[in-house]
């Protein structure tokens, strides 16, 4: 064991001389590996007789004591390079954890605003706010909100047709088509509110750069950076009231999650995204079950279960779940 610890502070000098990491790194480093000298103490073993079915258990011990998976695959991350180091300095002639994987962590739901959160922002009017930027930023709002497009798509968009054009939005038609992921082309439809928006906007626009193919641009003319149209959605939902600030893609998942939640329409929903496989668009069915839920919970009068009026100075009794014939629930 004092060989261990040995090896151990070695390393920690390896990481804070020669490859310099953050003081925060190190730190982390001293705790992983601390950690790891324990378990070979409590288990009876040594750095140079450990084995991957050993890291592979004590991996299943650090998820079932609720240790996420990005934090153990952090651990395995600290581990897997002391581990590669002692090969290299010749302690140990095989590598324990080199086949080892941290858990799966599951995908993060994506963010959607509610309806009305995203008609609250679609509909906003700043006051006192420049009239040429409020058209543009509104028409930005209803294409992103309205189409479903992604930012880059979005910014994309020329004012023409043409055979260098990344999209553009036939208003006769009431279509954008779009350059999306993978290079490949699709057509959203655009809405009357979005087409107003987008008309109001080229009026504008025309007294700034008309000769810039661009549809979103800048007082002098150039395409608008993603910094910018981030950073001008953000300061417009702000202003809107919302307690949330919104980036361009969670407008598009806005988007999927009503349509779906109107409609019921996965297919279709898919179409419209743009996604190449169905499973991608599947997430917002999970999005659209937590909108019925929550539905479910604030309207119906069994959904908490609680019996009306109770006693004076008394609090509302919870009723349990009825029991099946076979006495479970």
């Amino acid at each position: 064991m004092a060989d261990d610890q040995a090896w151990v502070e070695r390393y920690l000098q390896h990481v804070r001389v020669e490859k310099r990491l953050a003081a925060r790194t190190q730190d982390l480093y001293a705790e992983h590996l601390s950690d790891l000298l324990q378990r070979c103490q409590r288990d009876g073993c040594q750095l140079q007789t450990l084995g991957e079915a050993q890291l592979r258990r004590w991996v299943a011990q650090l998820h079932a004591a609720g240790r996420r998976p990005r934090g153990i695959a952090l651990v395995l991350s600290c581990w897997r390079s002391f581990f590669t180091w002692l090969l290299r300095q010749g302690v140990i002639d095989r590598h324990p954890v080199r086949g080892v994987k941290a858990p799966k962590a599951g995908k993060p739901l994506p963010k959607a605003l509610a309806v009305e959160q995203a008609l609250q922002l679609a509909g906003f009017e700043a006051e006192d706010a420049d009239p040429a930027l409020e058209l543009r930023d509104r028409c930005m709002v209803e294409l992103l909100y309205g189409s479903g497009l992604r930012l880059a798509e979005l910014r994309g968009l020329d004012v023409v047709a043409s055979a260098s054009a990344q999209g553009w939005v036939d208003a006769e038609a009431g279509e954008a088509h779009v350059l999306g992921k993978g290079g490949k082309w699709r057509s959203v439809p655009v809405g009357p509110v979005a087409l107003a928006a987008l008309s109001d906007w080229m009026s504008q626009r025309q007294t700034w750069h008309a000769d810039s193919p661009a549809l979103f641009i800048g007082r002098r003319g150039a395409r608008l950076t993603p910094q910018a149209i981030r950073g001008r959605l953000r300061q417009r939902s702000l202003q809107s009231g919302l307690a949330t600030p919104v980036h361009p893609h969670m407008l598009r998942h806005s988007f999927a999650s009503h349509l779906l939640q109107s409609s019921g329409d996965l297919r279709a929903v898919q179409e419209l995204l743009g996604h190449a496989h169905i499973g991608t668009t599947q997430v917002y069915t999970r999005l659209d079950f937590q909108h019925l839920a929550r539905v479910y919970s604030a309207a119906h009068p069994r959904a908490s279960q609680v019996t009306p009026a109770p006693g004076p100075g008394q609090p509302p009794r919870v009723i349990p779940p009825p029991l099946s014939e076979d006495g479970g629930t």
